[in-house]
């Protein structure tokens, strides 16, 4: 036996172990890349006040849209107007990351990980 060897200990299975620890590692964030960079093209729509005011919503969370029914411009109501567009964009705003929440758990769900952590 050589200097500083000991007897009955191999380097080879913990070692290719740990290398195949990092491969699934390494997939699994690219998987999560690849699920991030999809997630933020989606984008999702939402409206108010029986359809008087709609956003649309991408999966940066950015609104994108807001389209208004004519009938729902009244000079003399403008903070109904906002309400509507407060509430749209608000139910935008929880079905992107709904859906995002979603498509990244199908990413960890093998993982085990707790809900919400990505």
């Amino acid at each position: 036996m050589g200097k500083g060897m000991k007897a009955g200990k191999r380097p080879g299975p913990k070692k290719n172990n740990q290398m195949a620890q990092m491969q699934q590692i390494q997939a699994m964030q690219k998987r999560m890349e690849d699920a991030q960079a999809a997630i933020e093209v989606m984008e999702t729509e939402a409206s108010a006040g029986g359809g008087a005011v709609t956003v649309r919503v991408n999966g940066k969370h950015e609104l994108v849209a807001v389209t208004l029914k004519p009938e729902i411009v009244d000079p003399d109501d403008i903070e109904m107007l906002q309400d509507l567009i407060v509430a749209a964009a608000n139910e935008a705003m929880r079905q992107i990351e709904e859906t995002s929440q979603q498509e990244m758990s199908k990413v960890t769900g093998s993982l085990g990980l707790p809900a919400g952590l990505f």
